[in-house]
């Protein structure tokens, strides 16, 4: 019995003995590369033997603190404001404007790109330093904690910049101030007044105003009086930009009572150079154009008329590309009148219609005077129908109309009415104004001559007018 349990104690001992050289020959490497790491990393203690303890309390790291822990913002409630329930609480305003990006007359508004800056002091955010050196965030900060609640009055658009990130800055102090800044797109109203453009002087302006804090919980202003306010070189296209300046006042809602509101001004003065290329040269040449005419022949129907046509049709393509880049206003644009008064000189170009007529009123008074003779052919009857000079045909070769006792008798009645005129009697003067038409009608070229003066004249008394009224 004694050799078979032995005999099974050899056969366990058999079989477990590769484990065991196993485990012998893996353990004793681990722990001496447990050792060389943290040999490296440690000084050895009492003949190479390290101290895990004194590994883990190294010198030469220090505890990190986070910022919400230094600053103790879990400890306030940041939904109020800093000294609730006390006096208004000041807020310095600067900005600095970066660009003016466009400026719509049709929309009346303006775009303009800004630094808005914010310095109030909270002392919960107070915090130790030795050194006195503030500490620097982002935005994620900022939403955990009170900041003024400023908005833009008359605003229609604007948003926050944020590629990469978003454009917000708070810059904490140790004894509790702040400095909050953050670069803003704003798109707002401007009311533009064009009774006098082109030569019209635009004043616009940005409004700042808290939104939620009335002058007794809230009071802005601005942080360094007039140098509050800071431009970089902007140049416009249409516009030059003559002064920029802050102020301040007091706005008053029936619902909520009295705010505090500040005020970006510039003044806007439009350059007439851009007008006066696109609109005044061009409406210019094109009532010279139409004054041609008075130098075509008056029996040039076609030339005369496609001149008029052309000079209307284009000063009518004019007005209504300023139309459509001008706001729908109530009143008259000094452009208006301009323009129009204009149109109405090409138009009045168009006096050969009355020229013509009278030359053929006054041609066919002639034929009716006239016998005319057998021998009279097409081509003198296309002479009276328009189509040839006045010296192209001798009207004196017709015979006079023969006399008759009925056209004697009427002669001696004229000359008797025009006789002296007896005591008691009138004489009946002949209205001017219709002598100067029959004078006219029966020397219709001379409309054109008087036109050849006349015209040039009257615009440019017109413009000296309208600068004069305008400036």
């Amino acid at each position: 019995m004694r050799v078979v349990l032995l005999a099974l104690r050899l056969m366990c001992m058999a079989w477990f003995w590769p484990v065991t050289q196993l485990n012998s020959s893996h353990f004793p490497n681990k722990r001496r590369h447990k050792e060389q790491y943290a040999g490296e990393t440690t000084k050895p203690k009492h003949g190479g033997r390290v101290d895990l303890k004194m590994k883990k309390l190294d010198s030469t790291k220090s505890w990190l603190i986070k910022s919400e822990q230094l600053l103790r913002i879990d400890d306030h409630d940041f939904a109020m404001r800093p000294g609730f329930g006390g006096s208004a609480l000041p807020v310095g305003i600067d900005v600095q404007v970066e660009s003016i990006d466009s400026i719509s007359e049709v929309n009346m508004d303006f775009t303009m790109t800004l630094y808005l800056r914010h310095y109030w002091q909270d002392d919960r955010l107070a915090f130790p330093s030795s050194s006195n050196k503030s500490r620097t965030f982002d935005a994620r900060l900022v939403k955990k904690i009170w900041v003024p609640d400023v908005f833009f009055v008359h605003s229609k658009r604007s948003f926050i910049h944020d590629t990469t990130m978003e454009n917000i800055m708070l810059r904490v102090y140790p004894d509790g101030n702040i400095l909050y800044s953050v670069r803003i797109t704003v798109t707002a109203l401007c009311s533009m007044d064009f009774s006098s453009f082109p030569l019209d002087t635009q004043n616009c302006s940005l409004e700042l105003e808290s939104y939620a804090y009335n002058e007794n919980d809230l009071m802005l202003y601005w942080k360094n009086g007039n140098d509050s306010l800071r431009t970089d070189e902007i140049v416009l296209s249409q516009f030059f930009i003559e002064d920029f300046q802050p102020s301040f006042g007091l706005a008053f809602y029936s619902s909520t009572g009295w705010y505090n509101r500040l005020y970006i001004n510039f003044i806007l003065r439009r350059h007439i150079f851009f007008f006066m290329l696109q609109t005044y040269f061009p409406t210019m040449l094109m009532v010279m154009l139409s004054w041609v005419s008075f130098w075509i022949d008056r029996r040039a129907v076609p030339a005369r008329v496609s001149l008029g046509i052309t000079t209307v049709l284009t000063m009518s393509t004019i007005i209504t590309g300023v139309s459509a880049s001008m706001p729908q206003v109530s009143y008259v644009k000094a452009v208006d009148i301009y323009l129009w008064a204009s149109f109405l000189f090409v138009f009045l170009s168009v006096e050969y219609a009355a020229v013509n007529y009278f030359t053929t009123v006054e041609e066919m008074k002639k034929l009716k005077r006239a016998k005319i003779p057998d021998s009279y052919n097409a081509t003198e009857a296309m002479a009276f129908d328009g189509c040839f000079h006045d010296t192209d045909i001798d009207l004196t070769s017709f015979p006079e109309v023969a006399s008759t006792p009925n056209t004697e008798r009427n002669t001696q009645a004229r000359n008797s009415m025009v006789s002296v005129p007896t005591e008691g009697t009138r004489l009946r003067r002949k209205h001017p104004i219709k002598q100067h038409v029959s004078f006219i009608m029966s020397n219709s070229y001379m409309i054109d001559s008087y036109s050849r003066v006349i015209f040039p004249l009257a615009y440019l008394l017109f413009n000296i007018i309208l600068l004069e009224l305008v400036c």
